[in-house]
């Protein structure tokens, strides 16, 4: 007779049903696992063994095959090892055979027979949610499952002994409720920046609108300052983007204890971080750093540090909002809507901005040009926002810190987006909430702006030439400013405006084709 426990394998953020299959019969001793496993897989049977001896069970002297359905997916991680062991238990009558029907289970067992955490618990708990079934996952992500849906019946047992009473009757597990995390209470604030109103402006602008965002300035002026203080000004996840975020989080191993929280991310790799790293892959095609930073801020400092290929990765995620990772044998693609923000000197001693600074690699146009030269025109052009970050003088230093903080501009933030989403909403765009997310041709309706505004806007697309794509994320930004502002109606001072952050981008890429 074949006991049969149902089970995921992962692709990305998908849960994908697995059948496992455990049959036990007379022949030769042998614990055998088919079905393509990976390593960890494969591994299972001496942790199944061992955890079933620690609760008082033996395997019995006879041939055990499992069976991994459907044959041709591989099968990745730890989390098998609970499923396995259920399905043995369920064939040498340790527990009723009929237990474990209507139930997804999965969780990595130890030596001593306890349950500990594994990854990807939240996407499987939603993905049998859909398919009508309930869940058994280790105690220590109980809270994690709980959140995909209030009726969901979930078992979060301890050890395999706590579930094996409870199929008996003897001990009742008790639902486990969903955990949110502390909201943190000492973010860094936009008062702690004197001066620096000008780069003040533009991260409320981009903040606005999720927009990409490049500051050029010296060291010591306070671009990584004016980056980590993003967080503090965006307003929280909603909730769909909240399940987005956490169940890439999940599929990754990142939340501690199974608690979810409503900040949007805010990840800043290193500047030797791969390509793996950064967009996703290696042996098991784990979520890179954007996808990590789904719906919130991915800051790149130093950014003509990081190495060319790895950035020119970024093009695809940063215009399509996924990262597809497509291997021989797997094509896995994450969600990875991301706000880019990031950071450079002018050159790489970052004085070229100095009067009269002379440097010793030659002209300081061409060091500056040859350094800048890093950064691709196509990634360039992906950019919204470009502004000069000058350095702070000692007369701005010695000021009383600003009146006006994060608080503040997050409320100005708050009710353009509000604006934004609403009327996203009203054009049936239900996934819509901010300007930088919308299709084009959205762009093009809701962001058409006066005569006026239309004469400027040509004149300089021609002076800054302008690709099709910088032309429209310039509309983008000059909606966006009119949101800032509660108009409905984009006028020649916002296409202005918007104007002046491709300024910049428009010279770099003319340095760069020169």
């Amino acid at each position: 007779m074949v006991s049969r426990v149902s089970t995921v394998a992962f692709e990305g953020v998908e849960a994908r049903q697995v059948d496992v299959q455990v049959q036990i019969m007379a022949g030769s001793v042998v614990f055998m696992i088919v079905g393509l496993p990976d390593k960890a897989v494969s591994e299972a049977r001496e942790r199944v063994r061992s955890a079933l001896v620690a609760s008082g069970l033996a395997l019995p002297a006879k041939r055990i095959t499992v069976n991994l359905a459907p044959a041709d997916l591989p099968k990745e991680g730890s989390h098998f090892d609970l499923p396995i062991a259920l399905g043995v238990m369920a064939a040498i009558g340790a527990i009723p055979h009929d237990a474990l029907e209507g139930y997804c289970v999965l969780g990595e067992l130890a030596l001593d027979g306890t349950i500990t955490p594994v990854a990807g618990v939240l996407p499987a708990a939603v993905a049998a949610n859909a398919k009508g079934l309930g869940l058994i996952c280790p105690a220590a992500s109980g809270p994690e499952a709980a959140w995909a849906a209030a009726d969901m019946e979930i078992l979060a047992p301890r050890s395999l002994i706590q579930l094996a009473n409870h199929f008996k009757g003897t001990q009742l597990l008790s639902r486990p409720q969903p955990r949110i995390a502390a909201a943190p209470t000492n973010l860094p604030d936009l008062n702690d920046i004197k001066g620096q109103e000008t780069a003040k402006r533009a991260l409320e602008v981009a903040a606005a609108g999720s927009h990409n965002l490049l500051m050029i300035g010296p060291a010591g002026s306070g671009k990584s300052m004016l980056a980590a203080r993003l967080p503090s000004i965006l307003p929280p996840l909603a909730p769909r983007e909240l399940l987005e975020v956490s169940m890439i989080h999940s599929v990754a191993g990142h939340l501690a204890g199974g608690e979810l929280t409503n900040r949007r991310p805010f990840r800043a790799p290193h500047h030797s971080a791969s390509m793996a790293a950064l967009i996703g892959g290696g042996a098991h095609a784990r979520p890179g750093e954007v996808s990590l930073s789904h719906h919130g801020v991915l800051f790149l400092d130093e950014m003509p540090e990081f190495a060319p290929q790895t950035l020119d990765a970024l093009r695809q995620p940063l215009e399509t909002g996924e990262a597809v990772i497509a291997r021989a044998n797997a094509r896995v693609s994450y969600p990875a809507r991301v706000q880019l923000v990031a950071a450079m000197n002018p050159c790489r001693c970052g004085k070229a901005n100095d009067p009269g600074f002379s440097c010793r690699r030659g002209p300081v146009e061409r060091c500056a040009a040859d350094y800048q030269a890093r950064i691709s025109g196509p990634l360039l052009d992906r950019i919204d926002i470009v502004i000069e970050v000058p350095a702070v003088s000692a007369a701005d230093l010695i000021l009383p810190p600003p009146a006006e903080g994060s608080a503040e501009v997050a409320a100005r933030v708050a009710a353009a987006r509000a604006r934004a989403s609403a009327r996203y909403q009203a054009l049936g765009l239900a996934e819509a909430s901010t300007n930088a997310g919308v299709p084009v041709s959205v762009v093009e309706q809701v962001a058409r702006p006066d005569a006026v505004a239309t004469k400027l806007l040509r004149d300089a697309a021609d002076a800054m030439r302008l690709s099709a794509r910088g032309f429209h994320r310039v509309l983008r930004v000059a909606r966006t400013l009119a949101d800032l502002d509660g108009e409905d109606a984009v006028g020649r001072i916002h296409v202005a405006e918007a104007l002046s952050y491709r300024a910049r981008t428009d010279r770099a890429t003319v340095i760069q084709s020169a």
